[in-house]
């Protein structure tokens, strides 16, 4: 915590060097990033419901509200929301088969962040698992190695027993997470129907981080955008906080250490956070609002309970 609370002050003294022009390219360039993911989204749910109408408007909206929900909740709470206001729109969908279709919708996202990742280790640039990087969030484990352990077991112990307590109901939980990947039979149609929108979708986001690092007084080049595409990557890898905040900064200082200033790198990541969360809060907002009439708790309750779960969920 302290460690947010440091590159926050850092940001704000930097703020009246910001480049304003940079700036606002890049939260364009954010939001045409974000807004091409869905139309993949809704090319895997259609293959998983070839029988059901999937509403693009829908996914669009729901997507957004799980976008600006990531950005303030912890462990992917978003997510689940995505779900609910999908579920609502698509005929005799089930939660299994639309949570196995967020899977799908991220496999293209990993092969990439794989090939950057392996890019950035042939540099020598990353730190170790056992670095001492303020405001990490896998810092505790590697640090304490006995205590994880006993996590890890307890666990594994716990999801078994589960496992094994749900086995008669597992055959047809098996099928519905079976069925959200449908879209990858034949192959083919994955790589026409989802590849291109996600490949769009990182071009975007290259190019706004470029700006992003320009608006922060960054050096904007290729070299600079792909090893923060890296760290952004890693750092929601265990998304103890919203978006993987504080470690995302941690491990920028660390990895552009020499290079690049402690203060222009905090404030541009700050900086980016910043402005991505509030022009996700109100484009979320806004399509939560279209979709259901209300921003409030008791009417997404409401949303919730209209929608009729199938016998053995």
């Amino acid at each position: 915590m302290h460690a947010v609370v440091h590159a926050a002050e850092v940001f704000f003294d930097h703020l009246a060097a910001v480049e304003w022009k940079p700036l606002g390219i890049g939260v364009g360039l954010y939001l045409l990033r974000v807004s091409a993911r869905p139309v993949a989204w809704r090319n895997i749910i259609a293959a998983a419901y070839p029988e059901s109408r999937v509403p693009l408007s829908r996914i669009f909206g729901a997507y957004w509200v799980g976008v600006a929900v990531n950005s303030v909740v912890p462990a992917r709470g978003g997510d689940a929301l995505k779900l609910v206001l999908v579920k609502h729109k698509v005929t005799e969908s089930t939660y299994p088969t639309l949570a196995a279709t967020l899977i799908v919708e991220t496999l293209f996202d990993f092969f990439l962040s794989g090939i950057f990742f392996l890019w950035a280790l042939t540099l020598g640039v990353l730190p170790g698992v056992h670095a001492n990087i303020p405001g990490l969030d896998w810092n505790w484990f590697f640090n304490h190695p006995k205590a994880a352990a006993v996590i890890a077991g307890l666990t594994t112990f716990m999801l078994g027993a589960i496992v094994i307590l749900l086995q008669p109901r597992l055959r047809n939980f098996k099928a519905r997470v079976r069925q959200g990947f449908a879209i990858l039979q034949p192959f083919e149609r994955y790589l026409r129907e989802v590849v291109p929108w996600q490949a769009l979708s990182w071009v975007f986001r290259f190019a706004s981080v470029f700006y992003f690092l320009r608006a922060f007084g960054v050096p904007g080049t290729a070299h600079n955008v792909l090893l923060t595409l890296v760290v952004q990557s890693l750092a929601t890898l265990l998304p103890f906080t919203p978006g993987g905040f504080g470690s995302e900064q941690g491990l920028l200082v660390a990895v552009f250490h020499g290079k690049v200033s402690a203060g222009a790198l905090l404030s541009f990541s700050v900086g980016q956070k910043i402005v991505t969360m509030v022009a996700g809060l109100v484009v979320g907002g806004a399509a939560l609002f279209a979709m259901v009439r209300t921003l409030s708790l008791r009417g997404l309750r409401h949303e919730a309970k209209a929608i009729d779960e199938p016998p053995g969920l």
